[in-house]
């Protein structure tokens, strides 16, 4: 590194960790734990999955660095800083730099095939046809369960790298992993398609329980992997676009975090066989955690009773195509409302009386219903380079909730 590339990312550490430290952080940390802790509070706003690259504005996102690790760091307090400048939010910063601790894993030794269209060679948002690399049991014999193993010496030199960076501007912490992200759908959908997944639930049941059957057993193994060898952190509070922040949780193994599941391409299946070919997979693996965030996409409103089989089930995800009437009466106070507002209103240009209507459905349901909520605009593949479409969805977002819920 370079004296120069140190001296930029330093004064912007030094700038978020104002920010990190700051009492209007604190209130935002308060109002993410409480939500959690199913109070009814004004609901967190937040915005996630922006394509940062249509975002800036005079020149705040680029970047200086030369190192192109450094030049990482420096982005990432880029993003950070224009977050707090500009979006009428709420925000999740940490006064300390995490390095995660490192580990490789054998793989399951199958990879998709696929063909891939573009629309904008800057959009990771891209164009999918696959071709069935699982298509029969000889395919599935080649698929392995991975195993890992432990790389202290990478860990080693990833904490001198932040450490020489940053020097006394940030805190630097190794941490072990947290929550569980397991979408096994998402990944068997690259590997397959969706039709012949979708097919086989009815011509095929058996074979495809054997496909989920060794998915599972992939993410089983890489939880006993790290419960044992590595480190389970209880001190995260980032849950896939959204906070983990929540009271009580046990400083001991998986128990401290949470599970995170979906299956977005079961948005058309039955509960019966969301329940068949997911739930009754999934349930075992959630309850080893403190609690588990489900949903995502894909809309549960007919499915609810199913998802509730989840036995530490906290937070439930309400997706632009769920009925918000029916998942307010049947989440109630039990259960955290994740309302996803439709990102197609931000991806041309912002009309605010629409975000504001669409805001104001989802404030009277859960007030209706006593439901405790938190938004989150996501898969945001284009704001078509115009950035004022999201600070206005935040600003009028935030305008309805000063209304009914007060200032935040």
């Amino acid at each position: 590194m370079i004296n120069r590339d140190i001296e930029i990312v330093r004064e912007l550490a030094k700038r978020f960790m104002e920010m990190a430290l700051s009492e209007k952080q604190q209130r935002m940390n308060r109002r993410m734990r409480d939500t959690n802790d199913l109070k009814i509070t004004r609901p967190p706003v937040l915005l996630d999955e922006i394509p940062w690259y249509q975002m800036d504005i005079d020149g705040e996102l680029n970047c200086l660095c030369e190192d192109p690790r450094a030049r990482s760091v420096e982005y990432s307090f880029r993003v950070a800083l224009y977050r707090w400048k500009y979006f009428k939010a709420d925000t999740l910063f940490e006064p300390f730099w995490r390095v995660r601790m490192s580990y490789d894993s054998t793989g399951m030794g199958i990879s998709r095939d696929e063909t891939i269209i573009r629309s904008d060679e800057y959009n990771n948002i891209v164009s999918h046809s696959f071709r069935d690399v699982l298509e029969d049991e000889e395919a599935l014999e080649k698929v392995q369960i991975p195993t890992f193993t432990l790389r202290p010496d990478r860990d080693e030199a990833n904490m001198n790298f932040m450490t020489d960076l940053l020097g006394d501007a940030m805190p630097v912490k190794l941490c072990g992993h947290d929550y569980l992200y397991f979408p096994p759908w998402d990944d068997i959908s690259f590997l397959r398609g969706v039709e012949p997944i979708l097919y086989d639930m009815y011509d095929r049941p058996e074979y495809l329980h054997r496909i989920m059957r060794k998915f599972t057993d992939a993410a089983i193994a890489r939880l006993d992997f790290i419960e044992q060898y590595s480190h389970v952190d209880p001190t995260s509070v980032n849950l896939h676009c959204t906070p983990g922040l929540v009271s009580g949780l046990a400083e001991d193994g998986w128990k401290a975090t949470w599970f995170r599941g979906m299956a977005q391409m079961f948005s058309t299946v039955s509960p019966e066989m969301h329940d068949e070919f997911e739930i009754r997979y999934i349930k075992p693996i959630a309850e080893r955690f403190a609690y588990t965030y489900y949903g995502c996409c894909e809309p549960l409103d007919t499915k609810m009773e199913v998802i509730k089989k989840i036995g530490n089930l906290r937070k439930i995800g309400v997706s632009p195509w769920a009925n918000e009437e029916i998942c307010g009466e049947q989440i109630g106070g039990g259960y955290v409302y994740a309302r996803k507002p439709n990102p197609a209103h931000v991806a041309i240009r912002t009309d605010p009386e629409v975000i504001r209507k669409e805001t104001e459905k989802t404030v009277k349901v859960c007030l209706k219903y006593g439901c405790p909520c938190d938004i989150v605009l996501k898969d945001i593949s284009t704001v078509s380079h115009r950035p004022e479409n999201l600070i206005v969805w935040a600003k009028t977002v935030s305008d309805v909730l000063d209304t009914y819920y007060g200032e935040a």
